[in-house]
């Protein structure tokens, strides 16, 4: 092969990142979350530094609400990303999955940032430190005032599909039944309290509360134990919020059919078997390729004489209305009737020296009996119900050799016989010798094992 001497060297990894950020900052839209992520920096820095100076572990809980608002920001960067990038060999179905793995990883290490606050809190139980409320409720205001600000400013779509697709929470729950309670007391705030509120805003308000009541009990009593408690609480919610956003995600990641379009997948495969031409739809298997993008393959096994581009085009047409990425191989019926092979039998099928059989001539005549069924035997007449494994009319029947004549073709002796020889008679088969044992039905074998019609040994 060509030796090049002065290849270009391949891109580190930190290289292929830098490129892909000017790609994204190339783009105007996302200026305004590069400025919003630049902010929120500012303010993580501060909070950071009220909460030392507090000794408030409530706060510092609040503030993982702020760094998880600069996750969504990257996610939402990621989501700009995904729409300018076009797929690839290596990526032949786009590069959706990135922003769902984003979401999938934001929410996990939020709520690992709650398990931490609840270990944290379980230790200031036992020895419970003094709050200092000098900054407490101003870093409040603060972390509340650029959560929501963010959270309503910036369009974040993967994060805005997922608290819609995802299940509600015990904290979305409790409030729903709040809000019900107080819109029939009075009717005009149906308007104001929505069946679902937003999580993230719900959320951020909750903690706020919790917070201004420590603030507000531990200016009055002296209670520090407070802090812990809503640290918790801040804590609990942060966790209930989040799981069923990263089980969503989860589960997309894993490919999974969506539960609510099952019902109208089946419906769309039960039209396209029922299409002309269509003999039978199998091998479908439907995923989630990113939120709101349903991908899937299905195999479609059309008649011989069908027309394969027109079927397709049917079956794309009627799948397309709901997966959006769609795969269908057709095939054309492979059945062949069997043939009945008329071939005599070959000689390494059966072994002669055990078997010895003969093939005879085939019937021609109508009026010739069978020797085996003593029926005549016509060329368009049924094979017999009792003669079992019957080849069929084309094929020229095999009979056993029969030294000895017996009445309708069966081995027994007709007259007396001495008492001796009965044990040794035994059930023949047409055309068997009565002189056998129980051993075998064969006149020609000899009575020592392992022979052949010569009294030769057996190879």
């Amino acid at each position: 092969g060509t030796i090049h001497l002065f290849r270009k060297s391949q891109r580190s990894l930190v290289g292929k990142l830098t490129h892909e950020f000017r790609l994204v900052a190339a783009d105007r839209r996302s200026w305004k979350i590069l400025l919003f992520g630049a902010i929120n920096l500012i303010c993580i820095g501060f909070l950071l530094m009220w909460c030392s100076s507090t000794n408030s572990i409530a706060l510092t809980a609040y503030t993982y609400l702020t760094i998880f608002d600069l996750f969504s920001l990257v996610t939402c960067l990621i989501s700009y990303w995904v729409m300018m990038k076009k797929p690839s060999p290596v990526y032949s179905f786009g590069f959706e999955r990135f922003e769902v793995l984003a979401v999938f990883a934001s929410t996990v290490l939020a709520q690992l940032g709650a398990l931490f606050i609840l270990k944290e809190s379980a230790e200031r139980f036992l020895e419970q430190p003094e709050i200092h409320t000098g900054r407490l409720l101003v870093g409040t205001f603060v972390a509340l005032f650029f959560n929501l600000f963010t959270m309503l400013s910036i369009r974040n779509k993967p994060f805005a599909y997922v608290s819609e697709a995802a299940s509600t929470s015990w904290l979305q729950e409790h409030v729903a039944d709040l809000s019900r309670s107080i819109c029939g007391i009075i009717p005009g705030l149906s308007s104001i309290f929505l069946p679902r509120m937003n999580p993230f805003v719900l959320i951020d308000i909750a903690g706020a509360l919790a917070l201004c009541i420590t603030y507000m009990l531990i200016e009055i009593n002296n209670y520090f134990a407070v802090d812990t408690a809503s640290a918790i609480a801040i804590a609990l919610m942060t966790f209930g919020t989040m799981y069923p956003m990263s089980v969503y995600s989860g589960k997309v990641l894993l490919q999974t059919t969506p539960p609510h379009v099952i019902g109208q997948l089946d419906k769309l495969l039960r039209e396209v078997s029922t299409l002309d031409g269509v003999l039978e739809v199998r091998n479908e298997h439907f995923w989630t390729l990113g939120f709101g993008t349903l991908a899937g393959s299905v195999h479609v096994r059309i008649r011989r004489d069908a027309n394969e581009q027109m079927v397709l085009a049917h079956v794309t047409n009627r799948l397309y209305t709901l997966v959006s990425t769609l795969t269908v191989q057709i095939f054309k019926d492979d059945w062949i009737r069997p043939t009945l092979s008329s071939v005599p039998i070959a000689n390494n099928i059966l072994n002669l020296s055990d078997h010895h059989i003969i093939p005879m001539p085939s019937l021609k005549a109508a009026d010739n009996l069978n020797p085996v069924t003593s029926t005549p035997a016509k060329p368009s007449s049924p094979p017999p119900e009792f003669s079992f494994n019957t080849p069929g009319k084309n094929v020229n029947p095999v009979i056993l050799l029969n030294t000895q004549t017996r009445p309708y073709g069966l081995g027994f002796n007709h007259g007396s016989a001495p008492y001796s020889s009965v044990l040794n008679q035994g059930f023949g088969i047409p055309g068997m010798g009565a002189t056998q044992g129980f051993r075998t039905g064969f006149t020609n074998v000899p009575s020592r094992y392992g022979t052949n019609t010569r009294g030769q040994p057996r190879p």
